[in-house]
């Protein structure tokens, strides 16, 4: 089994990147998993938009190989970005059946990551993915990623599948 931990932030290393490298980090170390891939969709720049893009269709792969997704993204007008929307748009129907998401969505304030959590939420089990519940977080808290994502891995339901 592999896991791929997808930062749907435009900036690559942001503090939401962090949050889920140390997420795809922990969840791994609780499945039993090696060390998490990653893919920076920010990294990706216009090759999103170019059909035949070689970047772009390695990490469409990526996605569509890997066992377990943890995808990250800040909240941006109420809901995941529009860089993250336009990579999962490549996946045909169901490509992610079978495949564990974990969403991470960071927000300035409580309510702006649940809704823009749920709203990911129900756009990854769209794909066909088994939806683990969120993590939510808020932009003060961000600087204790290690700990939440400990904390979220060990509450992790690993039957569930």
């Amino acid at each position: 089994m592999s896991i791929l931990v997808v930062s749907g932030n435009p900036r690559a290393g942001s503090r939401t990147s962090t949050l889920a490298a140390a997420v795809g980090e922990a969840v791994a170390q609780r499945l039993g998993l090696g060390a998490p891939a990653t893919v920076e969709v920010g990294d990706l720049g216009a090759g999103l938009l170019t059909p035949g893009d070689e970047p772009t269709a390695a990490a469409v792969t990526a996605l569509r190989e890997a066992d377990v997704l943890v995808v990250a993204t800040p909240t941006y007008k109420g809901s995941y970005t529009g860089i993250l929307k336009v990579l999962l748009d490549q996946l045909p129907a169901s490509a992610l059946a079978g495949k564990r998401a974990v969403p991470v969505v960071t927000a300035g304030v409580a309510p702006q990551a649940e809704a823009a959590a749920a709203l990911l939420s129900q756009l990854l089990r769209e794909l066909g993915a088994d939806v683990a519940p969120a993590l939510p977080v808020v932009e003060s808290q961000l600087t204790e990623a290690a700990a939440l994502a400990k904390a979220y891995a060990d509450a992790l339901d690993t039957t569930s599948r």
